[in-house]
């Protein structure tokens, strides 16, 4: 073979090698830009419009039980605003009975889920487990006595107000009613601290014996 054959045949090689380097390299910036892109979205949707929240304590039982794994609909009420700590825009509000996420107000790092019980205007009282606003007995389906164990937790609180809730607040209590840490003992909570309404129970499990509560995947919260 002469020479000149001998480096066409590597000149041609050359440019082989160059084109499937540059194949390669552009099939590695198309992954990298799509998984850029779906973190940029999956951020954007947990910012703004659906968040997972995972059920710690027992205080919505037996709506929500420890181990439930949840979805929040953050525009339910408006566009929230992480950080700027209201509302940009604010389309709608909390009504009675709506399950909440909310910023718990004696310590901002944490965030509770409990049921509205009374909104702006609204006279709460409690007498002997049973609630009344602005003076009438409520339907209150959601209510679950457990009692008192002993065990040195929540002080059970049977008896409260009569108190109007503020403008801009509602008041909210847990479902589990005597195991609930709520309005009845640190007041109220603020319509811009509020993250959105629970909507879809998307997971859920014990840790113990069962492990996965099949039944309750897909359960809608009311």
């Amino acid at each position: 073979m002469k020479p000149e054959d001998e480096r066409g045949i590597e000149s041609h090689v050359a440019k082989d090698i160059a084109v499937e380097n540059k194949k390669a390299k552009s099939t590695v910036r198309e992954y990298a830009e799509a998984i850029i892109m779906a973190l940029l979205l999956a951020l954007f949707i947990r910012t703004f419009i659906v968040q997972a929240f995972k059920i710690p304590s027992g205080s919505m039982i037996p709506t929500l039980q420890i181990g439930d794994h949840i979805l929040v609909n953050k525009l339910s009420y408006g566009i929230r605003i992480p950080g700027w700590g209201h509302y940009a825009a604010q389309f709608a509000s909390p009504k009675r009975g709506d399950v909440v996420v909310f910023i718990f107000p004696e310590d901002r790092t944490k965030d509770f889920i409990k049921r509205v019980i009374g909104v702006a205007g609204d006279t709460v009282e409690i007498k002997n487990k049973k609630i009344f606003i602005n003076g009438k007995p409520i339907e209150d389906p959601h209510a679950y006595f457990e009692g008192d164990d002993g065990g040195g937790g929540i002080q059970i609180k049977d008896d409260y107000g009569p108190k109007t809730v503020p403008d801009h607040h509602i008041f909210v209590m847990g479902d589990n009613r005597d195991k609930s840490y709520d309005s009845r003992f640190w007041g109220y909570v603020d319509l811009d601290d509020v993250k959105g309404k629970a909507f879809l129970i998307y997971w859920s499990w014990d840790g113990g014996d069962r492990w996965v509560r099949w039944e309750r995947l897909g359960e809608i919260i009311y």
